[in-house]
């Protein structure tokens, strides 16, 4: 007998801007694998028919006037209803048939993530400096929050309700996976990654990732979220660098002073004193913000646990 497959109310989440030349197929593909989901498209303010496109395929669309990825992604968490949640962008570069593996891999092991981590299909499918800034920013993230992922810009994700409903997006832009993956980090959220197909865009789509400008932003926000999640680690490293520098400059001083009894140079003992009191002031607040950070890890679960009941 075969056992019969239960479908779970599955949202597929499509963030958009202008593109119409890839929209048709990503909406087709997911129709066809995902037969029983809700595909939903936020457009992020369009200026082709990205819009009529997705409706005449029958995507429910609505309008996201603030610009960003994080404000589109915010949103549509923040409006859909649904227990199993397929976030892809809507460029063509995915492959939908991965996704069904993906929810099955999510709801049999009770997971809140799994992440389609990208398997380019031949040279093409990746620039090479998309290459290295995605194993650079991937690797310093798993250095400064632990090591669990391997591709953090992945755009292809599949999340459960109480990940969504507890998730407090702040990011606005492409740094919004970053922020992802960084929360589930945090609170050790039960995730998981697959291997899926990535390939090159179709003719006439291109690429809103602006290399340095994102890549900046994406740099920016994994700084703030060590310093936000991480705060005794932060302050602990300045605490170490500037007390070593202290030691340096004042312990031959300290020395010369305790044999003569005299400062030979004034300047550099002032820096080390001045060294030494950063250093104090840093391992205070780090302490003081450690203990903040503390209660907004609590409050989090909290808001998560809050959200597995519902």
């Amino acid at each position: 007998m075969n056992e019969t497959r239960i479908h779970p109310q599955v949202a597929v989440l499509i963030p958009c801007y202008n593109e119409s030349a890839t929209l048709p197929q990503v909406i087709k593909d997911f129709k066809l694998h995902l037969p029983h989901a809700q595909i939903y498209v936020y457009d992020n303010g369009s200026s082709d028919n990205s819009v009529e496109i997705a409706r005449a395929a029958g995507a429910f669309v609505k309008h996201v006037p603030l610009r960003g990825k994080g404000q589109v992604v915010r949103r549509m968490f923040a409006d859909i209803e649904a227990n199993v949640y397929v976030m892809v962008d809507g460029d063509a570069t995915y492959d939908a048939a991965s996704a069904q593996k993906a929810i099955d891999l999510l709801q049999h092991n009770s997971l809140d993530m799994v992440v389609c981590t990208r398997k380019p299909r031949d040279d093409k499918s990746f620039p090479p400096g998309h290459v290295f800034g995605n194993k650079l920013f991937t690797r310093t993230v798993n250095l400064l929050f632990g090591h669990q992922f391997t591709d953090i810009f992945s755009g292809y994700r599949v999340f459960s309700h109480r990940f969504v409903k507890s998730f407090p997006a702040i990011s606005q832009g492409f740094e919004i996976e970053t922020e992802i993956t960084i929360h589930a980090l945090q609170l050790c959220l039960p995730s998981a990654e697959i291997e899926t197909i990535y390939q090159e865009r179709p003719p006439g789509s291109t690429s809103k990732l602006k290399t340095f400008k994102d890549g900046f932003r994406i740099l920016r926000t994994i700084l703030l979220l060590f310093l936000y999640v991480r705060p005794m680690a932060f302050f602990g490293i300045l605490f170490i660098l500037l007390s070593i520098l202290t030691l340096i400059l004042g312990l031959p001083i300290t020395i010369t002073f305790l044999q003569t009894g005299l400062v030979p140079r004034l300047p550099t003992a002032i820096l080390a004193v001045s060294s030494g009191l950063l250093a104090s002031l840093c391992l205070a607040c780090g302490i003081i913000l450690d203990s903040v950070s503390r209660s907004r890890l609590e409050t989090k679960r909290c808001w998560y646990l809050i959200a597995a009941s519902m």
